[in-house]
Order: C-alpha cells, then sequence, then structure tokens
C-alpha cells in the first residue's frame, strides 16, 4: 500500500485531535503530505436554525469559516506544516458529502479520523459521519476513538 496523502477532517473534538496526532506519525512514516479539513455546517441547513434563530446575521458563516481557520491554523501550527506538506482547508456543507468529494478530487490515499462512539441511541438519531465515511470513501478509512 502506497500512502502519499493523508485526510484528516475534523471537528476539533478530543477524538479528531487523537485522529490528527496518528496522521502526523503515519504521514512522517509515508512521507505522506497531510490535508487538514473542516466543514462548517451551514446554519440554514439544519432544519432547527430558523426557529431557533429567526433571522440569521448576514456575516454569521463568514465567522464561522474564519473562526474554523483560526482553529486548524492552532491544531496544526504553521512551524510545523513544512514537516507535514500540509494543507488547511475549511468547506461549507455537509461533512460527509464534503469529506467524500474532497477525497475524490484530491485522490487521498487514506483517510484518518476520529469517531465518537456514541450510544445506540443517539447513533439512531444522529447518524455517524465517520461510520457513512467509511462506508463510502474512496479509499481506506482508520478510525480513531476518544478513550
Amino acid at each position: 500500500m502506497t500512502i502519499k496523502t493523508i485526510l484528516v477532517p475534523t471537528d476539533f473534538s478530543e477524538s479528531s485531535t487523537l485522529a490528527l496526532d496518528a496522521a502526523k506519525d503515519l504521514a512522517q512514516k509515508f512521507q505522506a503530505a497531510l490535508h487538514l479539513l473542516h466543514v462548517v455546517q451551514d446554519p440554514l441547513s439544519q432544519s432547527w436554525a430558523l426557529e431557533s434563530y429567526g433571522t440569521m446575521p448576514a456575516d454569521l458563516l463568514k465567522d464561522l469559516e474564519t473562526m474554523a481557520r483560526k482553529d486548524l491554523e492552532k491544531a496544526l501550527p504553521e512551524a510545523d506544516r513544512p514537516a507535514y506538506k500540509a494543507r488547511l482547508i475549511t468547506e461549507v456543507g455537509a461533512p460527509f458529502s464534503k469529506i467524500i468529494d474532497y477525497a475524490k478530487a484530491h485522490d487521498i490515499d487514506l483517510i484518518v479520523m476520529g469517531t465518537h462512539g456514541r450510544g445506540v441511541l443517539a447513533h439512531a438519531i444522529l447518524g455517524s459521519v465517520a461510520e457513512r465515511v467509511v462506508r463510502f470513501a474512496p479509499c481506506p478509512v482508520l478510525t480513531v476513538r476518544a478513550k
């Protein structure tokens, strides 16, 4: 198996941080490039959004993307990026589909992502981004669960 590019989708949770650590180890061993991706969900695409907020502030989505970019920069500081040939990416949309689309468009060899390990009821109600990525990814997926 040749691994040249590793995609690490992150929601900045503990499991995502552990997934990034695992991906960095793999990237070093395989001399692979890291792509760190955060998908900002458009608040208006959520069924509860309009009921909760009434009207959305005009710059809310832009502000969410800016905050996500800052969090990506903290997760992988600029001084570390050259060693991993790193790319930091923010996308807007549904996390599952954006992760799959990104992996296909950039010929990703491996996806390393955190999983929350929710209970059966929460999983049935909320679904699992990680599970859907495992099912439909164009490449192998390594899931990392927080302890």
